[in-house]
């Protein structure tokens, strides 16, 4: 059976565990730090779960029955939803070769039972927080754009852009810097690599492809000309983003 929770969050936790007292026990301590708690003790709802929405979090009971726990490990790690699901093993297995196999296997942190609730809480917010700052290096907003470094993806809109290798470095270099203007040698140097002997109209060419494959989308006029001396992408709008 799967049980959620209504309150307002900043983030999702989904706890499977077999003991229902577990799950009594966290609940309010989680939802008190802002967590929409969400709660099954069956793999195939927790995997199903994950695959409508998933969330933040998960608290997981490394000791279901038939190696479920190491199954869901695997679904967990095996969603694509950048920042990644951060994730929590309890455990009743307090030895270090059980804590260290864990870890190994995904878990971003290992709690053995008894617990205390007050740690559970906190180490929960810790694993959120770390995703979050992760997924920010990797992650670029301007308006409807949106390039993800660590999936080499870029989005306008709802459309998926298709980039070239050179197209979405050359865009990422951009973002990465923005309101700073850039001439042709240094972008050459930058996004090309310093060394090669190529025509810095090869830069022109490149930015003329890229503001095409922004168009539709809207996005062109990201990428501003500076006449007499390169190209530098609009900053107002600028932020990064963990959505």
């Amino acid at each position: 059976m799967l049980d959620t929770s209504s309150h307002s969050s900043t983030a999702r936790v989904l706890i499977v565990d077999r003991d229902s007292g577990v799950v009594d026990r966290l609940r309010p301590g989680l939802e008190d730090a802002a967590f929409s708690v969400i709660a099954t003790t069956d793999l195939g709802m927790a995997i199903a779960s994950l695959a409508k929405r998933p969330p933040q979090l998960v608290i997981l009971d490394w000791n279901l029955p038939c190696n479920a726990g190491l199954k869901l490990v695997q679904a967990v790690r095996a969603v694509d939803s950048p920042p990644g699901i951060g994730l929590i093993i309890l455990s009743g297995l307090a030895a270090e070769h059980d804590i260290v196999t864990g870890l190994n296997l995904g878990a971003d942190d290992y709690i053995a039972k008894p617990f205390s609730v007050r740690e559970v809480v906190a180490r929960a917010q810790a694993v959120v927080r770390m995703r979050a700052r992760n997924a920010r290096a990797d992650l670029l907003a301007c308006g409807d754009l949106v390039l993800d470094a660590a999936n080499h993806r870029a989005m306008a809109g709802n459309r998926l852009l298709n980039l070239s290798p050179l197209e979405f470095r050359l865009l990422e270099f951009l973002m990465e810097h923005p309101g700073r203007t850039f001439n042709r040698a240094q972008l050459l140097a930058e996004v090309w690599g310093a060394g090669n002997d190529i025509d810095e109209r090869t830069v022109d060419v490149n930015v003329l492809r890229l503001r095409k494959l922004l168009e539709a989308p809207g996005c062109a006029e990201y990428i501003q000309t500076i006449r007499g001396f390169g190209y530098r992408f609009a900053a107002p709008t600028l932020t990064t983003s963990i959505a």
